[in-house]
């Protein structure tokens, strides 16, 4: 198979999947671009800002990205290309595309609410509590398997841990220049992205080298500032400049794919058990953002519908951000299957997932003319970008969500956990504690973590659309056969780390395997039963 098919292929799929599945959402859920967004009605200058479309579409897609789309399908090789492939295009289309859409959508009809806010109107205030510890602890792993991504990708890249320190600064001058001195934002985007191309020139001269832990130490000051830090002073302006990198660096891709033409050494099928590991369920969860990703549901919910100017551009960020991080998927899936040969496992738990994809699209650029070095510190340094704006954005919900757990509007006074800054210590302390265990040994329970979730804000979402008598039948699929594969998945993962003695890592999946059960059997009860037993079991 040429890879050269495999890309412009994908390309045209996801354009006719967008013009066509995706318009047909939002006809059949009914958004209204006269309807006034939460932006609009409540803008308070921190979370609720109106973002221009292009803006909000960088901040959105940086942040669900992150090093997902990389990292799952190159992990997911071991089982040969075809079925990552196959569950990257169908995942994408028919389950990762409305899980975003949805979640964004029916955020933005309840006042920027997240998800589990939602559950609350549909489920109760139980639900809504036993969400809110699902996505607390899933972020928990985000952060940690993010964090220890990064970490790994500057020690073994320093010259991206130069650029991108730089391009942290140079993000902090353009959002106060452009929101509080009234630059213009086309003026100013044309002086930003020269300023960071030169960030990445400069990294090659000024390489800064440290050791991962200590780039974990660093990057969790860096996350708790970011996440306390009104929107409009590092995220919205380090997402919009960060969207010309990443964009910058998939047409790179695409390109160099398409010049250099690499050949696929892998196999179609390597078998359906390999290393230990079974195809079912394992692909499912190891390709994680990829195809489907519940944290997405919590960026959409959390930040994203906090900043949409209007319903209008609903299938642009929630469809079409998902379906851009596909081809991203399908690049990193061909980069692991060119160079999957020799020591490509060993080297892959040597050098991580994220130095491999650099590398290989390094090579892809080198045929029209960047060397490859430079293309292998770009690529490095949008991949942290990318996983930079994961980890702050993540750090931001897990805040929201433990902020809204132990919110009682009823009292005056409020705990103090409910204090923003109490909330982002604790998630950041807890996650950079985990991190330091390695993003091999993080992944398995994350990626099982993440797609469960998916599947549970599915539930929430065709919950709504029932209670405000939309159709939510084109959810029922993907959420069920998302909670069968996770739910598996999380069991094999329980068992082999009893048998291994990792008992600190059986923690995590038997909390999440609970938590999921209880809420899949309190959603089922409801999305299945008549319209009078549910209205009756509400009030």
């Amino acid at each position: 198979m040429s890879s050269l098919v495999l890309i412009i292929g994908s390309i045209i799929i996801f354009l006719v999947a967008y013009a066509t599945y995706g318009a047909w959402l939002a006809k059949k859920w009914g958004i209204d671009p006269t309807r006034k967004t939460p932006a609009h009605e409540i803008n308070d200058g921190v979370d609720y800002v109106p973002a221009n479309p292009g803006i909000l579409l960088g901040h959105h897609f940086a942040s669900i990205a992150g090093a997902g789309p990389i990292n799952g399908p190159i992990q997911a090789a071991i089982f040969g290309w075809v079925p990552v492939y196959l569950w990257i295009m169908i995942g994408c289309i028919f389950f990762g595309a409305p899980h975003d859409m949805g979640s964004l959508f029916v955020s933005i009809r309840n006042k920027g609410k997240s998800i589990g806010e939602v559950i609350k109107d549909t489920m109760g205030d139980t639900g809504k509590k036993l969400f809110a510890i699902f996505a607390w602890l899933t972020l928990l792993l985000v952060i940690a398997a993010f964090a220890n991504i990064v970490a790994t990708t500057f020690a073994n890249t320093p010259q991206a841990a130069t650029s991108s320190i730089l391009f942290m600064v140079l993000a902090v001058i353009f959002g106060y220049a452009v929101y509080r001195k009234g630059l213009d934002i086309k003026i100013g985007t044309v002086i930003g992205v020269i300023l960071l191309f030169l960030s990445i020139w400069l990294g090659t001269v000024i390489p800064l080298e440290l050791s991962v832990n200590t780039w974990i130490v660093i990057l969790a000051i860096y996350i708790w500032i970011a996440s306390t830090a009104p929107v409009w002073i590092l995220l919205q302006p380090r997402d919009y400049l960060n969207s010309y990198l990443l964009y910058a660096m998939i047409i790179g891709a695409v390109l160099g794919i398409i010049l250099y033409n690499p050949t696929i050494r892998l196999d179609a099928v390597t078998g359906f058990e390999v290393n230990g590991q079974y195809l079912f369920p394992m692909l499912f969860v190891t390709v994680a953002c990829g195809a489907i990703s519940g944290f997405h549901s919590l960026v959409g919910s959390g930040t994203s519908s906090k900043q949409l100017n209007n319903e209008k551009d609903v299938r642009l960020i929630g469809y079409g951000s998902m379906l851009i991080e596909g081809l991203l998927a399908v690049i990193a899936m061909i980069t692991a299957a060119y160079l999957a040969q020799g020591e490509f496992l060993p080297k892959l738990q040597e050098i991580g997932p994220s130095n491999v994809f650099a590398e290989g699209v390094g090579i892809f650029m080198s045929k029209f003319g960047v060397p490859f070095e430079l293309g292998k510190t770009f690529v490095a340094l949008a991949v942290s970008a990318f996983a930079l704006t994961t980890l702050d954005t993540a750090t931001r919900l897990a805040r929201f969500i433990f902020q809204e757990y132990f919110e009682d509007p009823s009292k005056e006074k409020q705990l103090p956990l409910t204090n923003m800054y109490a909330s982002t210590t604790i998630t950041v302390v807890l996650s950079c504690l985990l991190a330091v265990a390695g993003w091999s040994k993080i992944w398995p329970i994350f990626g099982s973590a993440n797609q469960l979730l998916a599947a549970l804000a599915l539930m929430a979402v065709a919950l709504w659309l029932k209670k405000s008598a939309r159709k939510f039948s084109m959810l029922t699929i993907p959420m069920v056969f998302m909670l069968i594969v996770t739910l598996t998945a999380l069991g094999f993962l329980i068992k082999a780390n009893l048998e291994t003695g990792n008992y600190i890592m059986v923690v995590f999946p038997v909390l999440l395997f609970i938590l999921a059960i209880v809420l899949a059997i309190q959603g089922y009860k409801i999305l299945f039963a008549s319209d009078e037993a549910k209205i009756a079991g509400n009030e």
